[in-house]
């Protein structure tokens, strides 16, 4: 089975122009999203990872999927204004303006090894601001894990020119 084959291309959405690739038919499916799960984490099997982080919002599913596999916790990388205690945060520039992702300032000890997850990377902007706010915690990141890659628009490179491994189970180009 190829797991691609399951990831839905929906055109013109959210707007024109836009080649929508939705991951929600993969996660219906109950071995491709096994599959997709042990895909997500297999590079980094020895590198004793402490934490997951996923990124809002479908990285919830997928990182809590991870960590539970691997018996370890999760941390929520949320937008602004999401969760309800002290928190720090990471600004990042946007196509028109800028946002922010903001985890606890108890979910990343010193020291931790952590796994960032998310469904997608396209420009990379929101997953290179989780990988400055796990290292402003005192955490390393030991890699980046995806789903789908639009190699086009330069996320992954984004994320390797900071000295991160990144895994990512299928790309479509031109997108």
């Amino acid at each position: 089975m190829d797991i691609k084959d399951l990831v839905r291309t929906i055109p013109d959405y959210p707007k024109p122009g836009i080649m929508f690739r939705d991951i929600t038919t993969l996660l219906e499916h109950p071995t491709g999203f096994r599959r997709t799960v042990d895909e997500l984490v297999q590079p980094f099997a020895g590198s004793s990872i402490t934490r997951i982080a996923g990124i809002e919002a479908r990285g919830f599913i997928l990182g809590g999927a991870v960590a539970h596999q691997l018996s370890i916790g999760f941390v929520a990388i949320r937008k602004k204004g999401k969760l309800p205690w002290q928190t720090i945060s990471v600004e990042y520039d946007l196509e028109y303006g800028t946002d922010e992702v903001e985890i606890h300032i108890d979910s990343v000890e010193p020291g931790d090894k952590i796994l960032i997850i998310d469904d997608l990377i396209a420009t990379g902007g929101t997953a290179a601001a989780a990988v400055q706010l796990v290292r402003d915690a005192g955490g390393e990141v030991v890699g980046a894990s995806f789903i789908v890659d639009l190699p086009d628009l330069g996320g992954r490179a984004r994320l390797e020119e900071m000295g991160i491994q990144v895994r990512t189970l299928m790309s479509f180009e031109g997108d």
